[in-house]
């Protein structure tokens, strides 16, 4: 498991992100598009976070998903597989053609 990242390398590698948000350790993001392809986008996630072996909390509401990312084996502070499966996140959300919220 990486270690957790300090306070200054996350500042760093969040703002090499694009719309996402440090909300204490955690980063976030929240996208716009259909109900149903929301759960259609949750699902591609699933399976990326599977093969990456990193699990994000995912929040579907009506036209929006958020996901929250943190690594709970390093009792739930950041590392650098946060921000791998941020960039995998955007990646999928694009080709779905959600929009950042």
């Amino acid at each position: 498991m990486p270690p957790p990242l300090s306070d200054e390398e996350i500042t760093r590698k969040l703002a090499e992100l694009d719309g996402w948000t440090r909300h204490g350790d955690e980063i976030t993001k929240t996208f716009a598009h259909t109900y149903h392809e929301c759960v259609h986008l949750a699902m591609y996630v699933a399976a990326k976070a599977r093969e990456v072996g990193h699990h994000p909390d995912i929040d579907i509401r009506w036209q929006r998903i958020r996901f929250a990312i943190t690594t709970h084996d390093a009792g739930h502070k950041l590392t650098r597989k946060d921000f791998d499966l941020a960039r995998h996140i955007d990646a999928i959300a694009e080709g779905h053609g959600a929009k950042p919220a």
